[in-house]
């Protein structure tokens, strides 16, 4: 596993952080308020990854053209939106990068669209475990019996997970 190294890091104005904001809450909706703050800053990795801190913590990233919570910031502010459950036997799985299969999927949210991102939730205690992009809309995914439905990009674990800002 390599490591991700933070190159830069810089505070964001006030009207990009309304704009970054806005962005957040055509993916969540009213969730987007649980992650405003009067400090929002910018830091790019040598990986390409761009996450947005708010007060300090990684809390937002860049995800296929998307701004979207990071683990860390599911796991501080917990939304119902673009939420898949997965039962517990698919978790060892998820946390070690793999994809979603229909199969290990017990609910999905009615606001799941293909190409977005989604959260990966355990069954047992209602943790992220993962972050991907939805391959197929809420109601293609309910009527699937097989195959892969979710494209995971970050995982409990990961480099994303381990870097110290």
């Amino acid at each position: 596993m390599s490591r991700i190294i933070a190159k830069k890091r810089h505070t964001i104005r006030k009207s990009q952080a309304q704009d970054l904001l806005a962005d957040l809450q055509k993916q969540i909706g009213s969730s987007a308020a649980l992650f405003s703050s009067g400090r929002i800053e910018i830091l790019e990795t040598d990986a390409g990854i761009m996450l947005y801190l708010v007060d300090k913590k990684p809390l937002l990233m860049h995800l296929g053209g998307y701004v979207f919570p990071t683990l860390k910031g599911l796991l501080e502010h917990p939304i119902p939106e673009r939420r898949v459950v997965v039962d517990s036997g698919a978790v060892p799985f998820v946390i070690k990068g793999a994809d979603v299969m229909r199969p290990g999927i017990i609910s999905i949210s009615d606001d799941i669209r293909a190409g977005l991102p989604v959260q990966v939730v355990e069954e047992r205690h209602g943790k992220p475990v993962a972050i991907g992009i939805s391959l197929f809309n809420a109601g293609e995914m309910r009527e699937k019996s097989s195959g892969k439905v979710i494209k995971t990009h970050y995982y409990v674990g990961d480099e994303l997970w381990a870097l110290e800002i």
